[in-house]
This record gives C-alpha cells, structure tokens and sequence, in this order.
C-alpha cells in the first residue's frame, strides 16, 4: 500500500528545554508616561493671541444696538458747517445720515474745494450747480452718468462753492428698504460702498438739492461716535483734474471699516504732523 505524499512528511523536533540553573532574563516592561505618576507630562500653556478690535470686527446688529440705546443724536447745527470743506470732510466720518426708517453711518467721503480743479464750482455758478454755492449744511444732489445721485454736503460759507461728497456708508437701520432701493439682497458692503449707491439707498434725486440737513424732517445729518482713526488717499475718478489735485490727499475713510469703496490700496495712515 503506497503512502501518500500528505503523510510523507519529516517532522522537525522539539526545542530541548534548558534545565541549567541560569536565570532566564527578565522581561522588562516600558511604563507608560501617562501613567507613570512620577513622570507625569507638564500641560503645555496656550498662549492666547489679543486681537486688536477695529471697525471692521463690529457686525450691523452691534452697530444698531449701539444706535438704538444711546440718547436719540441731535442734528448738526448750522454752525457745524461753516468750515472749509477739506476741514469738514474728516468731520463727517462718523455721523448719521437720517431719511425715513434709513439711517446710515457716514464712512467714507472726499472734499471739493472752491480753488480746486476737481470741483464743479470751477465752471461757476450754472443751474446745475447753483446748490453747490448755498450756505453750508445744504444738501448738492447731482446726476452722474445719468443714473446716479450723488449726494454732497455744501461746505462754508454762501458763495464758496465747495462741498464734501458721501462716497460710502455703513447700514445702521431700514435695512429692508434699503435693499429694496438697491434691488440687492445683500448684507454685504457692496450695498452701500459708493457714492451712487448711498444716493440710491436713501431714495434721493436732484430734487433734493439746496434742502437743510440742519431742519427736522426730511433729510437730516446727525450727530454720531468720535473716530479716532482715519485713513486718506487721493480721490476717486478725476484724472481731468491738474496733477496736484490729482494726487491731493482729500479722501478720507474710517480706519479698518470694510465699508469703503474701491480702490482701498490707496489709503493709507496720516502722515504725524512734524
């Protein structure tokens, strides 16, 4: 009978097992740092980074409360003014532009002076901008290209012709129908960065020229927060302009606030005076 192969194995012996007296050596076990009490791992500290607070970390529900429980702001008086524009400009950052249930926050604007190339008084007095040289604290509305009102604030005295114009605004209540205006359903600072825009959010038009920002009802400029840092630059579209208005740093904006209009790389900190 032949064997099969399956069983036609060679099998290996056994280990001998040692009987010397030799000690076999010990299996020396790892403690476990964790668990070791005597070597336990000091926590690491986390070093917590301050973040400075600026304009741009104040969301729109911070900016309506602060609006709604502080004491109802007083209209700019009539002497507020009667200053040079490029004085008034800065000013104005800040303060509260007030229209039905729309109250916007004045964030960014540039100054037009009467000796200024810049300036639509440098054609004169014409009937578009005979607003333009009222007494200060009126309203110059103008159209430009034909579709946007832009609103301007007159500046000193009657006969200057000068102004400041409101290029940007953050959203302080009305929010509704200041979407509604815009046709944007949007929250974000393409709702009211530019001075177009702001014109629309407020539901203005030419017609409002030479109205009383100082008077009750209707449109009103309201007192508002100190700002304790601006940025400036030169201002926006106006390479018609001679070279030194041009690159005349009369734009003015609310440092960090993400409610300024394009372009942003151009402003910068105020030089220290000295």
């Amino acid at each position: 009978m032949k064997i099969t192969k399956r069983f036609n194995r060679v099998i290996k012996p056994l280990k001998p097992i040692n009987c010397s007296n030799s000690k076999p050596k010990p299996h020396i076990v790892k403690s476990d740092p964790i668990l070791n009490p005597k070597s336990k791992p000091k926590p690491k500290r986390r070093t917590i980074k301050k973040k400075s607070i600026t304009q741009s970390d104040v969301k729109l529900e911070d900016l309506k409360h602060t609006f709604l429980l502080e004491k109802p702001p007083k209209i700019l008086s009539l002497d507020f003014y009667q200053i040079d524009a490029l004085e008034l400009a800065p000013q104005l950052l800040g303060k509260y532009l007030k229209k039905d249930d729309v109250v916007l926050q004045i964030t960014e604007v540039e100054a037009y002076r009467s000796n200024d190339s810049a300036c639509h008084g440098r054609v004169g007095v014409t009937s578009r901008t005979a607003p333009l040289f009222g007494s200060g604290g009126h309203a110059y509305v103008y159209l430009c290209y034909g579709m946007h009102n832009m609103l301007n604030v007159v500046a000193d005295k009657e006969g200057i012709g000068s102004a400041v114009l409101i290029r940007s605004c953050a959203p302080i209540s009305g929010l509704d129908t200041i979407k509604q205006r815009r046709g944007l359903d949007t929250e974000k600072p393409v709702l009211l960065t530019g001075p177009g825009k702001v014109g629309q959010a407020l539901g203005l038009s030419t017609e409002w020229s030479t109205h009383a920002l100082f008077t009750p009802g209707g449109l009103e400029l309201l007192e508002g927060p100190e700002v304790k840092e601006i940025v400036v630059g030169p201002r926006v579209g106006i390479d018609y302009a001679l070279p030194e208005h041009v690159s005349a740093l009369w734009r003015f904006a609310i440092a960090g606030s993400p409610w300024i209009s394009a372009p942003k790389n151009t402003l910068r900190p105020p030089l220290s005076p000295g």
